[in-house]
């Protein structure tokens, strides 16, 4: 019988919420007995309105060195794909349709291009079905364009 790895979704830091900071998530994982069970999923949009920049390349570079640091990019098991309604470190969750908020394309862009997030689950959860099918295939450009 296969393991059954449960995945711990990052909060944009809403109310009384932990998980919007990396050093929450760690924690998490520290108390968990069988770490190979254990993972996290990345959403972009808690991650920007919790005060972690995903606006350029170098902020997501810097965001995901963080993550890697605190965290380790081998627990990071899927991710969530949306823009912010929110400005940067806002603390409130809510989506936007890619390239449409306050993150812009880039962030999207960086993951599309990046073969760290190659192997894992990427899950659009943006607001508008309507532009799924051009958020999709936008995605799929970056990636198959020249790693940056």
């Amino acid at each position: 019988m296969p393991n059954v790895i449960a995945v711990i979704e990052n909060t944009a830091g809403q109310g009384t919420n932990l998980g919007w900071r990396f050093e929450h998530l760690a924690e998490i994982i520290a108390q968990v007995k069988d770490k190979s069970r254990v993972g996290v999923c990345i959403d972009t949009c808690h991650t920007f309105s919790a005060g972690y920049d995903l606006r350029t390349f170098e902020a997501c570079e810097a965001t995901f060195a963080e993550f890697e640091r605190v965290v380790g990019m081998h627990y990071l098991r899927a991710m969530h794909i949306n823009d912010s309604k929110i400005a940067l470190g806002g603390k409130v969750d809510r989506h936007h349709s890619l390239g449409k908020g306050e993150i812009g394309w880039h962030c999207f862009e960086y993951i599309a291009k990046d073969p760290r997030f190659d192997s894992i689950p990427l899950i659009l959860e943006t607001i508008d079905p309507d532009l799924w099918p051009n958020e999709i295939e936008q995605l799929r450009e970056f990636h198959h364009q020249v790693a940056v």
